[in-house]
């Protein structure tokens, strides 16, 4: 397969394209790789952020087998559905099949959720849990959904707003989208950028082009667009069409 031409976005970030999102998965978690062991080269801790969903898997899979010392490393979730640690729709169960496998079994894991909570004193909870990251984070990974929410941070959702609000005190906000199931947690616009590096990952010709309409949209239509426009943090974009 052919590589795929650039995307129409702002210079500023750095494009990673794949002829296939199995490639993509595959360059995307030597980047995390090397990412993590370059912070682990000149601190004694580092922590990784991840999205979950279904798309991660393959770059999970492979990312679990690198030799690296995963005992000094944190890894924590951008957003998780308030449903229970065992729920198939769980982001911490994905995490904990895909990815705390083989060497990255030794890693660190904070759950993002707190089974049993209602999600407004979820969010409260997470607050807390995310004491136990060392901050700027190493590197944050970004998905991505057609309908441009990034996190879960919904266009039109409660919570969206408080969430994207670049001087929101709190780095967890609840979100209720009217579009996907389960009530959500999601870091923030504030917190997410709290970053070494951004990372967003996507696949398939129609996000491509839902991200390229990010470039000049509003965030409040497209929540991506938030992260797309910021100058804040380096933005690596690893796609396929």
């Amino acid at each position: 397969m052919e590589m795929p031409a650039a995307l129409a976005l702002p210079s500023s970030l750095a494009q990673h394209p794949a002829a296939d999102a199995q490639a993509s998965a595959v360059a995307l978690a030597a980047f995390i790789a090397g990412t993590l062991e370059r912070a682990l080269q000149s601190r004694a801790q580092a922590s990784l952020l991840l999205s979950g969903g279904r798309s991660p898997v393959p770059m999970f899979a492979a990312l679990s087998r690198y030799p690296f010392d995963w005992s000094r490393v944190t890894i924590g979730l951008v957003d998780e559905r308030c449903v229970p640690p065992g729920s198939e729709a769980s982001n911490a169960r994905l995490v904990r099949e895909h990815l705390l496998q083989h060497r990255a079994a030794a890693a660190r894991f904070v759950p993002l959720y707190e089974p049993g909570l209602d999600p407004e004193a979820a969010a409260a909870h997470a607050e807390r849990t995310l004491d136990a990251f060392t901050t700027p984070f190493d590197a944050v990974v970004l998905g991505m959904g057609d309908d441009g929410h990034t996190a879960s941070l919904f266009p039109g959702a409660a919570g969206t707003a408080a969430g994207l609000d670049p001087q929101q005190p709190r780095r967890v906000v609840a979100t209720h989208p009217v579009s996907a199931p389960h009530a959500r947690l999601s870091l923030t616009l504030r917190a997410l950028l709290a970053s070494r590096v951004l990372v967003l990952a996507i696949s398939g010709a129609g996000k491509c082009r839902v991200l390229e309409a990010a470039a000049d949209a509003d965030p409040a239509h497209l929540p991506i667009a938030a992260f797309v426009q910021q100058t804040q943090v380096p933005l690596h974009v690893f796609f396929s069409r």
